[in-house]
């Protein structure tokens, strides 16, 4: 008898460790790093208690979005145009749109159409 290889999908054995990606390891230790700045200007103020909750919160928010995806609902606008995507490439596109001062630029298809005719008929 012939033996035949079948080849073995390995794409979903990561997935079970996802939470403890690079990833998601950078953007919790961003999240705690702002929380230690808080907490050092709050005990600028007095309020020196607040370390462990706001270490927890802040690092729960940077986890969170590096490893969320946003909902796929029609309830919301955001939602609506962005549903599946990350929440960091989303933030990340936010931040480019603003930063070209929300321009956005359109392009006619009625000029693609017809240079797409012309490329047809040369061949």
């Amino acid at each position: 008898m012939k033996s035949y290889y079948l080849p073995r999908e390995y794409g979903g054995e990561g997935k079970i460790l996802y939470i403890f990606s690079i990833k998601s390891l950078i953007y919790t230790g961003i999240g705690v790093f702002i929380g230690i700045m808080i907490n050092s200007v709050l005990k600028m103020f007095g309020i020196g208690k607040a370390f462990i909750p706001l270490l927890l919160i802040f690092g729960g928010i940077g986890y969170c979005t590096a490893t969320l995806k946003m909902p796929n609902s029609s309830n919301f606008e955001i939602t609506r145009k962005t549903g599946g995507e990350k929440i960091d490439e989303v933030i990340k596109r936010w931040f480019l749109f603003k930063m070209k001062h929300g321009k956005v630029y359109i392009y006619d298809n009625k000029i693609l159409d017809s240079n797409e005719e012309e490329v047809r008929d040369d061949k």
